[in-house]
């Protein structure tokens, strides 16, 4: 069902209301038959987005709530988050920073609500991969993650004007014969320290790299 307007030729054009055959509601503007401009699409499932489409498609500024509590406010590229945007999730924890299709991709910022931490730094597909800080009540931690955790050298800094540094390594699994059949367990990285110092200037990150 539609109504709104039509151009001469008789597709959906301007300003219209449409019901679509799964249920879903769209309210907006469109242009040549497809929902282009501004507009509101309300999801059968209690999902909705309103914002800015292009050929049917999310794209442009735009805010989608999710059917679990869950929303995102930023930008949009061809139905996917991708540009700048922030995520509130269901549990409470919020995301602000890049996007690349759907996933957090880039420099961001996300917050864990249960504990206060946060953690400063790259993205890669989703991954808290690169450079990073991780912000908890008292004290930090500088250096850099791999696949999700710290990976490498890195220090804490403490609030009472002290910094621990070391390195996180990742132990090497013991292997056992009869367990061939069952995955290895994910090993989490071990701290390593190598000196507590009194606050230091973090070097810039090239003086890190190891030369080729």
């Amino acid at each position: 069902e539609y109504e709104g307007d039509r151009n001469s030729e008789g597709e959906r054009h301007g300003f219209g209301k449409a019901r679509l055959p799964n249920g879903d509601t769209y309210e907006g503007e469109y242009e040549r038959g497809l929902r282009s401009g501004r507009g509101t699409y309300r999801f059968k499932n209690g999902a909705l987005y309103t914002g800015n489409y292009l050929q049917n498609k999310k794209h442009g500024k735009g805010v989608f709530f999710y059917p679990d509590g869950s929303k995102y406010a930023g930008d949009w590229v061809h139905d996917q988050r991708q540009g700048f945007g922030e995520y509130l999730y269901a549990n409470g924890d919020t995301y602000t920073g890049e996007w690349a299709n759907n996933k957090r991709h880039g420099q961001g910022t996300y917050v864990y609500k249960d504990t206060g931490s946060k953690y400063v730094g790259c993205w890669v597909n989703g991954i808290q991969e690169g450079p990073a800080e991780l912000i908890h009540l008292n004290h930090r931690f500088k250096g850099r993650f791999l696949n999700g955790k710290p990976l490498g050298h890195g220090k804490f800094i403490f609030d009472i004007g002290c910094e621990q540094h070391g390195e996180y390594i990742q132990p090497v699994q013991d292997k056992e014969e009869e367990d061939e059949d069952e995955p290895p367990l994910p090993v989490e990285p071990k701290w390593k320290v190598s000196e507590i110092t009194k606050l230091t200037p973090w070097p810039p990150l090239d003086e890190e790299l190891p030369s080729p």
